[in-house]
């Protein structure tokens, strides 16, 4: 069987090409002119260059029975708000409109639980949960809901479409990184002096594609699927990394009004100036709230793994300095 995968050069989409090659599928990504390869270097699999909003895209589908749609633009800055909408909300209406028209027979949709929202503090939500759009923050989590929207409503016309909502990956080949990669990039390289008290979801990326894989084979047409493991607040994992480490886990909380001002700082004035900034303010905005979720449907219903978090740092930790993330 043939699969045709967008976002296949990322952290997620490399994961999943790995499993499903080892599980026997021919594969044909989509990968835009400016991506990066190198997550994809000696892998046997066929590759087309295009865009999401590409108009012949249904053309590059042909022979393709399934469709993962991965690809997403993941930005916490505001300037990208329109690049946002663009590729995560119409690219993806676009892409399944055409796979309906190549004939797919399923699409597994990677949505996020940004797409989700969170509950009140420290509440643990599941798939019933939905926060409403204005209440979700920045245009990131907003363009994934709208994205989502447009899943379910095709999937409700009767597209074989699966929804799967990763929380926060862990492991090797984060080449970007992503914003967990980034945490323990930090960490690694010390540039961690105090922390913000917050809390993820966090799971083994190697998971994340077996639930990919595994809602293909099981997952029923409309539903979503929350992708995760176990709920820590920042404090634990860095805990954890100093374990594996040896590097002394920062013991300082950074009260929210720090990141808060430089964060606009940043943003409202130096930006305009042509400076690049550091701090989103949408990131910082997000810290302040506890994102905690609950996978036991993807546990039940799909069989997803939940491997061991140390493990998955230990990988996330040995890519990074192999590939030379880290100066030793």
């Amino acid at each position: 069987m043939r699969v045709f995968i967008t976002g296949a050069t990322g952290f997620i989409g490399s994961h999943i090409v790995r499993l499903l090659l080892k599980q026997g599928y021919k594969i044909t990504a989509l990968v835009r002119d400016q991506s990066n390869l190198n997550n994809l270097q000696g892998l046997k699999i066929d590759i087309v260059k295009s865009d999401l909003n590409d108009p012949k895209i249904a053309e590059k589908m042909q022979g393709c029975q399934y469709l993962f749609h991965v690809a997403a633009h993941y930005s916490l800055w505001q300037k990208d708000r329109d690049l946002l909408y663009s590729y995560n909300v119409e690219g993806t209406r676009n892409i399944l409109t055409a796979a309906q028209q190549a004939g797919i027979e399923k699409t597994i949709y990677t949505s996020s639980v940004a797409a989700i929202g969170v509950g009140k503090p420290g509440e643990i939500v599941d798939e019933t949960h939905q926060s409403p759009v204005e209440k979700l923050i920045g245009d990131y989590k907003k363009s994934k809901f709208l994205a989502e929207k447009i899943a379910l409503e095709k999937a409700q016309q009767g597209q074989n479409i699966v929804i799967v909502n990763p929380t926060s990956p862990i492991g090797a080949l984060d080449i970007k990184p992503t914003p967990t990669g980034d945490i323990i990039l930090r960490f690694l390289r010390r540039q961690m002096p105090g922390y913000v008290d917050t809390g993820l979801n966090f799971i083994d990326v190697e998971d994340v594609a077996w639930g990919h894989l595994l809602a293909l084979e099981k997952g029923k047409v409309g539903d979503r699927y929350i992708l995760g493991n176990q709920n820590l607040t920042l404090k634990q994992l860095l805990e954890k990394l100093s374990e594996i480490t040896n590097i002394p886990a920062p013991k300082t909380v950074i009260p929210p009004w720090i990141p808060l001002t430089v964060a606009w700082i940043d943003e409202t004035i130096l930006a305009p100036l042509g400076k690049i900034p550091t701090v989103p303010l949408d990131g910082v905005r997000m810290a302040q709230q506890k994102m905690y979720y609950d996978s036991s449907k993807a546990i039940r219903e799909l069989g997803i793994p939940q491997s061991s978090l140390d493990i998955a740092l230990k990988n996330a930790v040995n890519w990074f300095i192999a590939n030379g993330y880290v100066n030793r």
